[in-house]
């Protein structure tokens, strides 16, 4: 979630540095939110330039499939250092393990049925209708780019996941697990990474348009209370390792960066395209 911040801050300064706050911009692009916005000299910018020949949507598609493809050999490869070095090292695999050992033995009722909601605001059922809700709505209202970003955040970190899950095999922890999914796909936490990549994907939409203080910082610090409580729900029911977590806050966040970088380059693209044709329109 840090590095949410750090992406919508840069985007602040970037925005705030060109006459009106966006540059090159028609009066409807304004409306969109900032995060998605270019910054004038930037490399989203310089990519499109060198893809100029293509049309926006393909230009997003391109960066996309490259950004994922990014995350996917982050997240492998942090899961191949994990189960093969960390867990092997200073007794870092042992303490892992003992986590998931504590919150199994102190296991109750009401406990293991808020765990049980920890997971499914984060499972495959909740999030594609948070998602497709978001979509459906900025498409009715011709917002493009928030509609691939809501459907794209959640997609990237879900088809890196999948990638990692089958290079990485990883034993889920040896506790009595609450829920029947596959013993050797521990690393890293799908649940954790999709909800930062929705949850917090829409607390950056929101902040990087209303920069109201107070407003900023209750949605930030609901969305890490959400996160958390996934992250503990997951542990809690025996499905992961802290560890496993850690590498699913890593996917989420690098899937919100890359998802945020291709509708940057769209945009870009966007904006050259337009001031073609502006130039093709206004010569006599």
């Amino acid at each position: 979630m840090a590095s949410a911040r750090m992406i919508e801050a840069k985007t602040h300064r970037g925005v705030a540095s060109r006459p009106g706050g966006i540059a090159r911009t028609s009066s409807s692009e304004r409306e969109i939110f900032a995060i998605l916005h270019p910054r004038k000299g930037g490399l989203a910018e310089r990519i499109a330039n060198s893809l100029r020949v293509l049309h926006p949507a393909i230009v997003f598609i391109v960066v996309m499939l490259a950004g994922l493809a990014a995350v996917a050999l982050l997240s492998v490869g942090l899961g191949l250092i994990t189960t093969r070095v960390l867990e092997h090292t200073w007794g870092i695999g042992a303490a892992d393990e003992h986590v998931n050992t504590w919150l199994a033995a102190h296991r109750t009722s009401s406990r293991t049925d808020a765990s049980l909601v920890g997971s499914i605001v984060a499972g495959g059922v909740v999030l594609p209708i948070v998602v497709g809700s978001i979509a459906l709505v900025a498409a009715l209202l011709t917002k493009w780019r928030i509609a691939a970003f809501a459907v794209f955040a959640l997609g990237v970190e879900s088809a890196s996941y999948r990638a990692t899950t089958l290079v990485v095999h990883s034993h889920r922890p040896r506790v009595a697990r609450l829920e029947h999914l596959p013993v050797n796909a521990s690393y890293p936490s799908g649940h954790t990474a999709a909800a930062i990549a929705v949850y917090g994907g829409l607390v950056l939409l929101l902040t990087s348009r209303f920069t109201n203080g107070v407003f900023r910082g209750t949605a930030w610090t609901i969305a890490a209370a959400v996160v958390t409580f996934v992250a503990l729900s997951r542990m809690y029911r025996g499905m992961h390792h802290p560890l496993d977590v850690g590498g699913g806050v890593v996917v989420g966040i690098a899937a919100l960066i890359a998802v945020v970088f291709a509708c940057r380059t769209a945009g870009a693209a966007a904006e050259a395209r337009n001031e073609k044709q502006a130039r093709a329109g206004a010569k006599p």
